[in-house]
């Protein structure tokens, strides 16, 4: 499910576009997962194949931790637009699937429908997981649309030719909005409201900046030695 090529992964992606899963039935509290991955200080440009990078994953429920796990490793291709997969789909599955158990859903920093193939990072790895899945960008990647009101909670659709493929979401009043996508197995109602929900006064949702965290100290920790 990792291709090591543009070419097999646009094909797996087109699948997974087309893909029908059960869609995910949330509970009262559930688990929250966050990933991320990180690269050296002051990298820039698109980076390249084989740059150290860390990955990390957390839990949460109700906002306190159960579990994290950090990874180290290289990425596997420099970044391409619509191509993240290539890059760091097999370090998050691994920082991932180092958790003692899975979250009830996933938050990780990638694209879902808001992509050339309507099949980003976050729709792959949910489906490798067999995790539900919710994407947090700071931009749209091919979609585009109106900033919401500047309201915590409002919203204000992300379109690719007329369809609404992700939403912009203003996270925390006085700050710029964030764009949430539906991933594997949820819509996008549900995942406006896990981000929203797991915000707590921060702009970024609180599993996604604890794993940023978790991964940066690890990054920290391995360049010190």
């Amino acid at each position: 499910m990792w291709p090591t090529d543009p070419a097999s992964l646009v094909a797996i992606q087109r699948e997974l576009a087309a893909a029908t899963p059960d869609p995910w039935r949330r509970s009262e509290h559930p688990v929250v997962g966050g990933a991320w991955v990180c690269f050296p200080f002051g990298a820039s440009g698109p980076g390249a194949d084989g740059d150290p990078a860390w990955a990390a994953a957390v839990a949460l429920r109700r906002g306190r931790d159960l579990a994290r796990h950090v990874v180290a490793g290289r990425a596997g291709a420099p970044y391409l637009p619509g191509l993240m997969a290539l890059r760091t789909g097999p370090l998050l599955e691994e920082a991932v699937r180092g958790l003692p158990s899975a979250p009830d859903v996933l938050l990780v920093d990638a694209t879902g429908r808001d992509h050339p193939q309507r099949a980003g990072l976050a729709v792959h790895l949910g489906a490798v997981l067999d995790l539900p899945t919710i994407g947090v960008t700071h931009r749209p990647l091919v979609g585009h649309g109106e900033w919401p009101a500047d309201v915590t909670g409002a919203t204000s659709p992300v379109r690719v030719d007329g369809d609404t493929v992700a939403c912009w979401v203003r996270t925390r009043q006085g700050t710029r909005p964030l764009v949430v996508h539906q991933g594997w197995r949820t819509d996008l109602s549900t995942a406006v409201d896990v981000v929203v929900g797991m915000c707590r006064r921060r702009r970024t949702p609180e599993p996604l900046r604890r794993a940023r965290e978790v991964a940066r100290r690890a990054r920290a920790g391995d360049l010190r030695t």
